[in-house]
C-alpha cells in the first residue's frame, strides 16, 4: 500500500470534506481525490460513497478510517520523538497564534530569533482555532484557553485585556440607549469577551458581526457601532475612543502550549524563550 495515500484518505475522513481535507495537506482537493481513489482501486474496496452531493464514508471506510486514525497518531508520536532527539539547530517551527496577536506582539521576537539563528524557519499561522499539537499542525501554541486535554507542557505568559471601543462620531451621534455593538461571528461569537459585550450590551443589538478582530477595527472607525478589542491592537488609534476607560479591563490569560515530546529540541527550546522574553517585555 502506499501510506500517502492512507494519510490522505484520513484526512478526508476526519475533517468530512475533499476542500477541508486539501486545505489541511496544503494540496489541491482533486490530489485528495485521486489519492483515495487510488487506495480503494489497491484494496478493491469501496471507501467513499460518491452518490449524493455530500461524500460519505461507507461501512468500509469507517472501519478503515478508525485503524488509519490511530496509526495517524503513532506517526505523529515518533515524528516528535524523532524532532526532540535532534540536536542540530536547523528546521523549521511553526507557532499558531490568534491572528491579531500574532501580527502585533509574536512577529518582533521571531524576527530576532531568526536573525541569532539564521538556520532556523519560522512559520507563524494567525488562526482562531487551536491547532492540533498532537498531530504536529503546530509545534507551539499560544492560546487564549489553558488546554485542558493532552501531553503537554503549559506556560502562563500573561493576559490579554479588552475595552470597548469606537469613533468619536458615533458616540457624538449616537446616544447610550440606541448603541448597537459589533461581535464576532460563527465559532468565535461563544468567546468569552463577546459573552462580556452581549453582557454589556444589555438587549441592544449586535448589529455587524465579522470573523476578525481586523475586520471589527475597520468596523469601528467606519462608524458601524462598538466593539470590544484588545488593548494592544487599539489603545495607539487616535481615530478611536475608550467607551469604559474608567472600568476595569476585560482579561483573558495567555498560555502557550507545547508537546512534552517536542520541548527538549533546541529549536522548539530558543523558540520559546524568545517568545517569552519578547512578551515580558
Amino acid at each position: 500500500m502506499d501510506w500517502d495515500d492512507l494519510r490522505h484518505f484520513s484526512a478526508f475522513a476526519t475533517h468530512g470534506s475533499l476542500s477541508r481535507a486539501a486545505q489541511t495537506l496544503g494540496v489541491e482537493h482533486a490530489t485528495v481525490s485521486r489519492r483515495i481513489a487510488a487506495m480503494e482501486a489497491h484494496l478493491g474496496v469501496r471507501l467513499v460513497d460518491r452518490r449524493g452531493r455530500r461524500l460519505m464514508l461507507t461501512p468500509d471506510g469507517e472501519r478503515i478510517a478508525a485503524m488509519a486514525e490511530g496509526m495517524g497518531r503513532d506517526v505523529a508520536a515518533i515524528e516528535r520523538t524523532a524532532a526532540g532527539a535532534r540536536a542540530e539547530l536547523g528546521g523549521t517551527i511553526t507557532v499558531s497564534a490568534p491572528p491579531a496577536f500574532a501580527a502585533a506582539r509574536l512577529v518582533a521576537p521571531l524576527a530576532a530569533l531568526r536573525q541569532h539563528h539564521p538556520g532556523l524557519g519560522i512559520r507563524l499561522v494567525g488562526e482562531s482555532r487551536s491547532a492540533a499539537l498532537d498531530k504536529r499542525e503546530a509545534d507551539i501554541a499560544i492560546r487564549l484557553s489553558r488546554p485542558e486535554q493532552g501531553e503537554f507542557t503549559i506556560t502562563r505568559l500573561g493576559t490579554m485585556a479588552f475595552r470597548l471601543y469606537a469613533s468619536p462620531a458615533y458616540l457624538a451621534a449616537t446616544p447610550d440607549a440606541k448603541w448597537t455593538f459589533i461581535g464576532y461571528d460563527g465559532p468565535m461569537a461563544s468567546a468569552p469577551q463577546q459573552v462580556k459585550l452581549r453582557e454589556i450590551a444589555a438587549g441592544r443589538p449586535v448589529a455587524f458581526t465579522a470573523s476578525t478582530t481586523e475586520i471589527q477595527l475597520a468596523a469601528v472607525r467606519a462608524g458601524a457601532g462598538i466593539a470590544m478589542l484588545p488593548e494592544f491592537v487599539a489603545e495607539d488609534d487616535a481615530s478611536l475612543v475608550c467607551v469604559n476607560a474608567k472600568d476595569p479591563a476585560f482579561r483573558r490569560e495567555i498560555w502557550l502550549a507545547v508537546h512534552s515530546d517536542m520541548k527538549a529540541a533546541p529549536g522548539i527550546r530558543l523558540a520559546i524563550e524568545a517568545l517569552k522574553a519578547g512578551l515580558t517585555r
